[in-house]
């Protein structure tokens, strides 16, 4: 059974061309076993109700109340239904209700506990959202997918996503680490990554998390607008947001 985490770790971020820019930003995020918490609650989570620091399913998928029930959907609407193992969603939480997640992460698993999807789930900043379903992947192979889904506005649609994701557990220290850099015609322009160590969801960790970062969530999207303002410094070009894919899943 698996039990919920909470991650404390850094958010880091590259781009090459044709302007350099690069920070680097402490963070801290969810890392749910959302089958587990369905079948033995939520322990010290706030789920679908109002707190401080919290998770609502609706912030998920198609908006729908349960979020698992609408990822198992979305899987065997893909031809993949041996997918009932742990269900990990590495995501962002509310705070004081408000929540923007660039990105979270659904790792799916045979029932004998080995991966058998990833669902990269992206959200922009005009509201929009889309996955990218990356099939039998494994920890630490190097996986990709086209990108037809727009992010920045300083980033065409152009080019190929690369992903690696690690799960590391070494004498009952555990890691995780999802990294997506993206390409151009030309090469590499952008490096992304998040990581962190992982440690049991309680009253006591969830106190870390909001006395170290009491507005996380406000601070991503003023981060997201604060970057932009530099890249717009620095002159680099402007692109126009074209229309959303018409398919929701890029596999």
């Amino acid at each position: 059974m698996g039990v919920p985490l909470i991650g404390f770790g850094q958010v880091r971020h590259r781009r090459l061309k044709p302007a350099r820019n690069a920070f680097a930003y402490p963070t801290y995020f969810l890392m749910l076993p959302l089958r587990s918490m369905r079948a033995h609650g939520d322990g010290a989570l706030a789920r679908n109700r109002r707190s401080v620091l919290s998770f609502f399913d609706t912030d998920h998928g198609d908006g729908r109340l349960d979020c698992v029930s609408w990822l198992d959907e979305l899987l065997r609407s893909e031809g993949i239904s041996d997918a009932g193992g742990e269900l990990w969603l590495h995501t962002y939480p509310r705070i004081f209700g408000h929540t923007f997640k660039p990105v979270s992460f659904w790792y799916c698993h045979h029932i004998d506990g080995s991966l058998r999807a990833i669902v990269v789930e992206v959200n922009n900043t005009f509201g929009e959202r889309h996955c990218y379903l990356l099939d039998r992947p494994h920890y630490g192979q190097e996986l990709s997918a086209d990108k037809v889904f727009h992010v920045s506005p300083f980033c065409t649609l152009e080019g190929r996503y690369r992903f690696r994701f690690m799960r590391i557990n070494n004498d009952g220290l555990q890691k995780t680490v999802a990294r997506i850099d993206y390409d151009d015609a030309d090469g590499p322009l952008l490096e992304t990554s998040v990581s962190g160590s992982l440690v049991p969801l309680s009253i006591q960790s969830l106190r870390r998390a909001l006395w170290r970062h009491p507005a996380m969530t406000f601070g991503v999207v003023a981060r997201i607008h604060w970057q932009a303002f530099r890249l717009w410094c620095k002159r680099v070009p402007f692109v126009r947001k074209p229309e959303p894919p018409q398919r929701f899943v890029t596999r």
